[in-house]
């Protein structure tokens, strides 16, 4: 099945059909509304979006092409239901245990994170001990599958740990290059003093000429 290539509205519209399926188990499966306005929250999402009903039914009727979603029909009421097929059902080729499941999931609604991001989030989803259970987690996560399900991006500087992101988007080789220390700009060399016009240095001769027999006069008249 892998690699997945998934959309970044099939990304959200998955990710958010695993939360509710832990986080609100009643109201699963979700309608288009309910769907919608998950993966429009302001809260637990990054980026945060404004996606329209037909905007995700179209990611829906897309998943469903490819068996990544399943969708339940209500004839009598008109009304379909949504969940996901991505993993943890019978027909999905990804078997997560709880904490995997929790991992992917955030990683799929809130992009790349550090195991201490992931670890304060998931407490909805699975209790951490602390961030070693997470990097385990994740490094169990790309022992599944002969191609890695996540990979661990160059340290931002001035953070203390790595953030992690999933590859269900596709590779991100070329996207996840370090940034480049921003370094400033040189100092602007000092300015050479312009030079003094001739006039003016005659001019203050002249000057200090007349204060030296200004004060001699005064000294002769006293």
């Amino acid at each position: 099945m892998l690699p997945l290539n998934l959309s970044a509205n099939e990304i959200r519209v998955i990710g958010c059909l695993m939360e509710k399926s832990v986080t609100t188990p009643e109201q699963y499966p979700l309608t288009l509304n309910a769907l919608t306005n998950a993966c429009n929250q302001k809260s637990s999402r990054n980026p945060v979006t404004s996606l329209s009903q037909g905007s995700v039914q179209h990611t829906v009727r897309e998943l469903a092409d490819r068996h990544l979603l399943r969708i339940e029909e209500n004839f009598k009421r008109g009304v379909e239901k949504y969940s996901q097929r991505f993993c943890n059902t019978p027909y999905s080729e990804l078997q997560f245990d709880a904490a995997g499941f929790a991992v992917v999931c955030l990683l799929l609604l809130r992009g790349p994170q550090t195991p201490g991001e992931l670890r304060a989030r998931s407490g909805r989803l699975y209790q951490f001990d602390d961030n070693q259970a997470v990097v385990t987690t994740l490094e169990a996560l790309n022992q599944l599958h002969a191609e890695p399900l996540v990979v661990r991006l160059p340290r931002i500087p001035g953070r203390r740990d790595s953030e992690y992101m999933h590859l269900f988007g596709g590779p991100v080789d070329d996207l996840l290059e370090a940034q480049p220390s921003i370094e400033p700009p040189p100092a602007a060399a000092p300015r050479a003093a312009p030079a003094r016009d001739p006039g003016i240095a005659e001019l203050e001769r002249r000057v200090s000429e007349l204060e030296s027999e200004v004060a001699r006069l005064k000294q002769l008249l006293d």
